[in-house]
């Protein structure tokens, strides 16, 4: 029964997350065969057995979980906590994180999530960090947010906490993904911050309530970072850190990514002049570096293209230029519902450029995702 925590459909959902074994990979690949929730409930562990390379042992261990997992204990956290819980079929999901090749199956939210999230920059960066990468990070992050844009970051010392107060700095919206569950506020000097966060955006992880901080749950936590944002920036970082794993997600997730250059001969300006030096981002000396690769999105935020208004004079989205695959895609949309798949079909390119054209298109104004990777014509097509 759906509660204010969760719909129905994400307490379904929450069942399949609390399972161990059933992965969002896996639970994409096994809703798709079974083509609902309902199914996915009732499906046998023989039935899975050989699906996606899913052997007896997982079978069981899915089939088991789903029975007995317990989701009523978690809801009562989430209550507590004044956590709410989204699923993907949700209205409220961010809808860039559905573009993803592994959106979380929940995501659990403190504070509120709002449709205008989606024109939004990560801002990452090492824990340990200069006076000039704290800078960097707290003035990108407030002229940005000065703009309308929600800035996305960690939480994490350093970097993180400068980009989450840059935003806060200029009154505008910022939102954290943690590490760990959201009973749980890590690291704890940052308590105060994240109060401040959930006031003007959100908290958000896609672990359990109570899972506490660990160093293999960032990976997953910036992917997500990733794949909520247009672009990632990233303000110093050696090679190997987290800042740099979040932008090759971003590579993967079709986004844009950017870096801040820093002293030659600082070991925080490695990871930023790695990506730049090899073409995997693009240098930044200023916001309009970024507006320019963001396209028509930028170009509205800095008011080079002014919003038409409705006989009622209320705002509405532009109308904007598209580019070849956009067109294309939004050729192939229709004002009945059409699944991703079919679009491919319809359009001819790329899965991934299908996916690419539709986030922007739904940024436009122009498409609109329902449940289950089904899209329709936008407003401004209408």
């Amino acid at each position: 029964m759906a509660t204010e925590v969760a719909s129905e459909p994400a307490i379904q959902c929450l069942r399949f997350h609390l399972t161990k074994g059933l992965g969002p990979r896996r639970f994409t690949q096994l809703f798709d065969h079974c083509g609902s929730l309902d199914a996915m409930r009732g499906i046998s562990a023989g039935a899975m057995e050989g699906l996606h390379g899913i052997g007896r042992k997982i079978a069981n261990r899915i089939a088991d979980g789903r029975e007995t997992v317990d989701v009523d204990s978690e809801l009562a956290l989430a209550e507590q906590h004044g956590v709410r819980i989204l699923c993907r079929f949700d209205e409220g999901y961010p809808p860039l994180l559905l573009h993803t090749s592994d959106p979380p199956i929940c995501l659990y939210v403190k504070g509120t999530l709002q449709p205008n999230d989606a024109t939004s920059l990560a801002i990452v960066g090492s824990r340990r960090c200069s006076y000039y990468g704290q800078e960097q990070a707290r003035g990108f992050a407030f002229q940005f947010a000065q703009l309308g844009m929600t800035i996305v970051s960690g939480l994490a010392r350093g970097i993180d906490t400068c980009a989450h107060l840059g935003a806060l700095d200029a009154t505008g919206r910022t939102v954290a993904v943690l590490g760990c569950g959201l009973a749980t506020i890590y690291p704890p000097e940052n308590e105060s911050l994240a109060e401040r966060i959930r006031e003007s955006g959100a908290l958000i992880s896609e672990l359990p309530m109570e899972t506490p901080p660990d160093r293999l749950n960032f990976p997953g936590r910036n992917r997500i970072i990733a794949g909520a944002t247009l672009g990632t920036l990233v303000v110093e970082g050696t090679r190997n850190s987290g800042a740099l794993i979040t932008a090759y997600h971003a590579i993967d997730a079709n986004r844009e990514v950017f870096a801040v250059p820093g002293q030659i001969d600082s070991p925080f300006s490695e990871g930023p002049h790695y990506m730049i030096t090899r073409q995997h981002a693009k240098l930044v000396t200023g916001r309009d570096d970024v507006l320019e690769e963001l396209g028509d999105v930028g170009r509205v935020l800095t008011g080079h293209i002014e919003p038409e208004k409705t006989e009622a004079e209320t705002p509405t989205l532009f109308t904007p230029l598209l580019d070849e695959s956009e067109q294309k895609v939004a050729d192939a949309l229709d004002t009945q519902p059409c699944h991703l798949d079919e679009l491919i079909q319809r359009t001819e390119l790329t899965a991934a450029r299908v996916a690419s054209a539709l986030i922007n298109l739904q940024l436009k104004g122009l498409a609109k995702q329902l449940p289950g990777s089904f899209y329709v014509k936008g407003k401004a097509m209408r």
